[in-house]
Parts: C-alpha cells; sequence; structure tokens
C-alpha cells in the first residue's frame, strides 16, 4: 500500500517533459529540458486572459454595464489603488503591469483547484504519461516570472536614472564610492534576493498546496469530502493572497528603482 502510494504521488508530481536537444519526450535534458505541461497551461491562461480583456474592452459601455465589465472594474481599481498608494509618481505602466501579473498568477493559482486526477486521467487519453496542472507549483516558472521582474527593475532604472547613475548605484551605495567592491558585493545579493524570493516564496505555497490535496485524494472516497473541501475553502485564500503578495512585491521593487531616481 506504501508502495502504491508513492508511486501515485511521485506519478502527480512528474512533469510531461521535452528534452530540447535530442526532441524526445519524458527524457531528462538537464538545462535543455522543457516542461510542456507547465507551459502549454500557462500560455493557454495567459491568451484567456487577453482573449477575455480584449472582449471586455469591446463591449465596453458607461450607460449599461455588465457583470463581467463590473468586475474587471473592481479588479483593476483595486490593482489600480495599490499601485497609487505605494508609487511615488503616477504611472500607467505601471499600472497594467502590476494588474497584468495579478490576474494571470490568480488564474495560474487557481488551477490547484481542480481534482489532482483531471489533468493526469485526460493526458493519458492521448498516450501522455505525466501531466501537472499547476504552473506555479513548477519552480522553473515561478523562477521566469521572478526573472522577468528582475529585468523590469533593470530596465526602470536605466530609464528613470540613466546607465551611468545606475551603474554608479552599484558602487557608491550604501557606503562611499572609495569601498565600491564592498557595495557592489552588497547590491548584487540584494539585487539577486529580490528575484530568488518572489520565485520560492509563490512556489513554496502552491507546491504545498498541490502536495496536499494529493495527499488528501490518496484517503477514502468519505475523507477525501471531509478534508478536501475545508482545505479548497482556505486555498482560495492561500491562491489569492499569493498572487497579491507577487504583485505587491513587484510594485515595490520597482518603486525603490523610481524612488531612488
Amino acid at each position: 500500500m506504501a508502495h502504491a502510494s508513492g508511486e501515485y504521488i511521485k506519478h502527480h508530481l512528474s512533469h510531461w517533459q521535452l528534452n530540447l536537444q535530442t526532441g524526445s519526450f519524458n527524457s531528462d535534458g538537464g538545462f535543455w529540458t522543457l516542461n510542456v505541461d507547465t507551459t502549454m497551461i500557462s500560455l493557454v491562461l495567459g491568451f484567456a486572459f487577453l482573449g477575455m480583456m480584449i472582449w471586455g474592452a469591446r463591449r465596453l459601455t458607461v450607460e449599461q454595464s455588465s457583470g463581467f465589465q463590473n468586475v474587471l472594474e473592481i479588479v483593476y481599481e483595486f490593482v489600480a489603488n495599490q499601485v497609487k498608494e505605494t508609487l511615488c509618481k503616477r504611472n500607467a505602466m505601471i499600472e497594467s503591469i502590476a494588474f497584468t501579473i495579478f490576474v494571470w498568477v490568480l488564474l495560474m493559482n487557481a488551477m490547484d483547484l481542480l481534482p489532482v486526477d483531471l489533468f493526469p486521467m485526460v493526458a493519458s487519453w492521448f498516450g501522455v504519461n505525466a501531466f501537472r496542472g499547476v504552473p506555479t507549483a513548477d519552480l522553473s516558472l515561478t523562477f521566469a516570472l521572478s526573472v522577468s521582474v528582475f529585468l523590469l527593475l533593470m530596465i526602470y532604472g536605466i530609464r528613470y536614472q540613466g546607465v551611468g547613475g545606475y551603474l554608479r548605484s552599484f558602487v557608491a551605495h550604501p557606503f562611499p564610492i572609495w569601498l565600491f567592491p564592498v557595495n557592489l558585493v552588497l547590491r548584487i545579493i540584494e539585487e539577486l534576493a529580490k528575484p530568488v524570493s518572489l520565485a520560492l516564496r509563490l512556489f513554496g505555497n502552491l507546491y504545498a498546496g498541490e502536495l496536499i490535496f494529493i495527499l488528501i485524494a490518496l484517503l477514502p472516497w468519505y475523507g477525501q469530502w471531509m478534508l478536501g473541501v475545508p482545505w479548497a475553502l482556505f486555498h482560495i485564500l492561500i491562491i489569492v493572497l499569493q498572487s497579491f503578495v507577487f504583485m505587491m512585491l513587484t510594485i515595490v521593487y520597482l518603486n525603490m528603482v523610481i524612488e531612488s531616481h
């Protein structure tokens, strides 16, 4: 029984992988391994989010707003207010970036509420042995998101401080410039800590949630309902909270770059 349970957990935590060097599936290529399931679901949700925004924008009215429009306006106003309260100056682009991050991460997190056997079962119909359905429970995706934020920090840093000012911030702070080796080391550690903490925080919470759902699925059917429903209700809070935290930290980091100027 323990062996069967272990195989079940291992199977549900395995990715559908593509070795980019050999072009073969389900073979580990190290760095050149692509998690196809994570890529597929994240892109589908991204395009679905984009389609919903285009559909809602084309039907945008002032006289008679629909329920969908009201939901979009509430979410956007919530995000925009967070940006306005955090940023030292108004920036419409950062509002759009924050809104995109919040909704996209929220959609990917929400995949954790679907039955754990759903994606593996559907994938087996097409001859795929393993398929994970929660993109944010994959460390490669959370690091990709955090690296994107890191690149945004560099772009906005150069935009507001200039190339010279941005490079000077690495060697002239927090100590005098003649201590630039110390400043450089401290600044590099500080900058690298931002994407690492972003990625690990989101991954850890969603991976733990996914693992608990898998463990609950091992119980008899009556135990699954008794524990699964309360955990799912509580997990909704985690899903929303982690999306909010990722968005807020992105705004805070961007504000630090802009405010330093």
